[in-house]
């Protein structure tokens, strides 16, 4: 290199001209730029040397004006089209003859960029240029395009980002959609490792811890400020894909053929449907026949037949088995069948013929199962009456509707003989949770004696099916419990009676199993039990009457013992997490009622302790039926009231704390 001579070389990764001064010691050289800026560089370092003499400084920028006349990328396609039919490569020298017919300082210079910048067409190799491939060009071009896409898409996000949160109304793009989700699994899974999520926010100038993410996920509209977190980290499904939709209004406009055609007609029966007055699948409904020449009568219960509808293996069974379960949410329900399906023809509605699974049962006089007949049905249901309208019925003791008296009567009885078969009665507060338009509103469910006559018939189907099941040797679902270990009889007295003798029994039973073989259930006092009354909202009841209704026809059964153990061991991990998310989600919003009326004071019971050493206990809050953690600051017993305040709450958290209330002596 030589005094004045035009070199270039990179300055942090920027290509820069300078004009060589002076070496420096025995391997650098002063260079000097067009601004005056002198760089000390090792010769190594010179990317491309300009020929045609020597140059001042101060020639750069003329130079580089002269050269940009010459910078047009697309010719450069143009000559790797010549170029790479016979794999010839090329200098910058070569290139300018080919491009521009000259070579001259520069349009060598000029060929030189071109060829330096192109990330398409040519790569370097030596002092040369070998062209590259068509199949590489391709793939390099539409690895470009993705990139455009991508960063266009990124602009776009971020503007309708800035103004979702201006407070505009916003259509996102599904690639916004994307990233939106991306940035939620920083709220849903903090744990995990979400880089692309952080960048994002990183570039929104936002934190990326996970209450930053939700914030910024509610400002904008994407999430409510009580979002339902527990279900969105669960792997219910909580909308219908279109598959299922389909397939719902198709039978929506015209139902399959019966399957059961030699149905037996009951609609001269009365029949009565009772649930909350807020229930949508109505599912079960009773009636009373009267037998002819015999003092005896027949209980009917009426469960309504979707498989009139599902066939086993097709899309809405198949929906329906990775449901498991209607899921039933303070905020509303979110069914297990397309909802037009599960609250219209599955359903028993009032003054319609309605296809159903019927259990006939005689009661001995001491209510024990003397005969039953199960057989596919049409009904009639007469009246949707609630639990109130049934309690009301019974208090009045109304003549003119003798039947509701007879079930009460027969579910009493019913009761009185499962005690006697060693059954386990626990009575412990219950309460139903709404939420309305962010309203919430807390129910104490009593246990009254409608909801005691439906439960006891459910009970009694429950009974009948095990019983066919266990006549007829039959893979069904079978639920079973183990007897407890119950403490001693003198130890339970000395509890309170009441919720805190009840929850020292509820600590003693076994959960519940499902098998495809008969066994004992404790605390119902059953030798065999299957649910079978909720078929649209428990896939477990639903396999049942696939099962039985083949055996009923004479058919094969759809579901041999192997597949069926399979189903219900699937099943019972999807419908386990279901129980899961329910029980978050009303513990969440449980908070968040005591959190909205923290200057209230509450009546709570002792009930139980978790930990006596440290003074933490679980206690009850009679008026609203919630159990919940408190440590005492003083000596209390199981069974003491006492009045409490909430000192702090934070329902996503799960967390809070009480303090005592303390009431000043008038």
């Amino acid at each position: 290199m030589e005094k004045g001579t035009l070199i270039e070389f990179r300055l942090d990764g920027v290509r820069r001209l300078a004009v060589a001064e002076r070496p420096e010691g025995k391997k650098d050289w002063i260079v000097i730029d067009e601004k005056g800026q002198s760089h000390k560089i090792r010769p190594q370092r010179v990317e491309y040397t300009v020929g045609g003499g020597s140059y001042e400084p101060s020639d750069i920028p003329s130079f580089l004006d002269r050269v940009q006349a010459y910078l047009d990328p697309s010719s450069l396609e143009i000559a790797w089209e010549i170029l790479r039919e016979d794999a010839e490569n090329t200098t910058p020298q070569q290139m300018a003859e080919l491009l521009f017919s000259e070579q001259d300082p520069v349009c060598c210079y000029a060929a030189h960029s071109l060829l330096s910048q192109d990330k398409i067409y040519f790569k370097k190799k030596g002092d040369s240029y070998e062209p590259r491939s068509q199949a590489q060009v391709e793939e390099i071009k539409h690895q470009l395009e993705v990139e455009i896409q991508k960063n266009q898409e990124k602009e776009t996000f971020l503007f309708h980002l800035q103004q979702a949160l201006e407070g505009k109304i916003v259509n996102w793009t599904e690639s916004d959609r994307a990233r939106l989700e991306t940035i939620s699994k920083i709220v849903l899974y903090p744990e995990q490792n979400h880089h692309h999520a952080q960048e994002i926010l990183t570039s929104l100038g936002k934190s990326s811890d996970p209450q930053a993410a939700f914030n910024l996920l509610v400002q904008i509209g994407w999430w409510s400020e009580h979002e339902n977190l527990f279900l969105l980290r669960s792997a219910y499904p909580v909308n219908f894909s279109q598959k299922v939709l389909d397939v719902a209004q198709s039978h929506l406009q015209s139902l399959p053929p019966d399957p059961d055609s030699d149905r037996l007609y009951l609609t001269h029966l009365k029949v009565y449907t009772i649930d909350d007055e807020s229930t949508t699948e109505i599912d079960d409904g009773l009636s009373i026949e009267y037998l002819a020449n015999s003092q005896k009568l027949r209980i009917w219960i009426h469960i309504a037949d979707p498989t009139r509808l599902v066939i086993p293996g097709d899309e809405l069974d198949l929906e329906a088995r990775r449901r498991s379960t209607s899921l039933y949410l303070p905020t509303g329900m979110i069914s297990m069948f397309p909802q037009e399906l599960a609250t219209g023809p599955m359903s028993l509605i009032q003054g319609q013929t309605c296809h159903a699974l019927s259990f006939g049962v005689i009661l001995d006089e001491n209510g024990a199962i003397e005969d039953y007949i199960i057989t596919p049905t049409l009904i009639k249901p007469t009246y949707r009456l609630t639990y109130d309208d049934v309690d009301e019925m019974l208090e009045l003791g109304l003549t003119n509707e003798l039947e509701i008296t007879e079930l009460a009567k027969a579910a009493t009885l019913r009761q009185q003989w499962r005690k006697s078969q060693g059954s386990i009665q626990i009575k412990m507060p219950e309460s139903s949770i709404k939420v309305k338009d962010e309203e919430i509103t807390i129910e104490l469910l009593d246990g009254s004696p409608s909801r005691q006559l439906v439960a006891e018939m459910m009970i009694l189907a429950g009974e009948v099916t095990g019983q066919y099941g266990k006549e007829h040797n039959l893979p069904l679902p079978f639920r079973g419990q183990p007897q407890p270990e119950l403490p001693p009889e003198e130890e339970l007295l000395q509890l309170p009676a009441g919720p805190v003798r009840y929850c020292a029994l509820r600590r003693c039973m076994p959960r519940s199993e499902i098998s495809i073989t008969p066994s004992r259930h404790a605390s119902l006092g059953l030798d065999n039990y299957i649910q079978v009354t909720s078929p649209i909202r428990r896939y477990t009841d639903l396999l049942a009457h696939f099962q039985l209704k083949a055996h009923l026809r004479g058919h094969e059964l759809p579901f041999p013992k192997e597949q069926l153990q399979e189903i219900l061991y699937s099943v019972g991990t999807s419908a386990y997490e279901a129980t899961q998310v329910e029980r978050q989600t009303n513990r969440y919003w449980g908070l968040e009622y005591l959190r909205r009326n923290a200057e209230l004071v509450w009546q709570a019971l002792v009930l139980r302790w978790l930990r006596e050493d440290e003074g933490l206990g679980l206690i009850l809050i009679e008026d609203l039926g919630l159990e919940l953690p408190h440590r005492f600051e003083r000596f209390v017993n199981l069974g003491d009231r006492l009045e409490v305040k909430v000192s702090r709450v934070d329902p996503y958290r799960d967390e809070i704390r009480f303090q005592e209330a303390i009431r000043a002596n008038l």
